[in-house]
């Protein structure tokens, strides 16, 4: 048996609604029998997110920024902008608090 190979163009019209903003899954927690792994691309504008807001890190999270710029900050450590071209990975556990500066479309990988 040959394993499960994940695959797909970003198609806005693909996304549904995540705890703020949007989300297209390339790979859905679970899919392929690993829980720990999944994929897709966040799309999230100010209007979705008008406030600053924390967010726990609960897998191991690696993000790729597309489009747009976040403001992250480690709660009791650095605090840093990402903006197109820019990536970041955080550990799971990590506190964190962001706020989104402009519309932004980020590559993640959950692990």
């Amino acid at each position: 048996m040959t394993a499960p190979v994940f695959h797909t163009d970003h198609d806005a019209a693909a996304s549904e609604p995540f705890e703020v903003g949007q989300v297209q899954w390339l790979r859905r927690p679970g899919d392929g029998g690993n829980d720990a792994l999944a994929a897709g691309i966040w799309s999230v504008t100010p209007q979705d997110a008008p406030e600053t807001f924390d967010l726990p890190i609960e897998e191991d999270e690696t993000v790729y920024i597309v489009s747009g710029h976040l403001h992250i900050e480690v709660i009791g450590g650095d605090s840093f902008d990402l903006t197109a071209g820019s990536m970041a990975s955080f550990s799971k556990g990590a506190k964190t608090r962001w706020t989104v500066m402009e519309p932004t479309i980020e590559f993640f990988v959950y692990s």
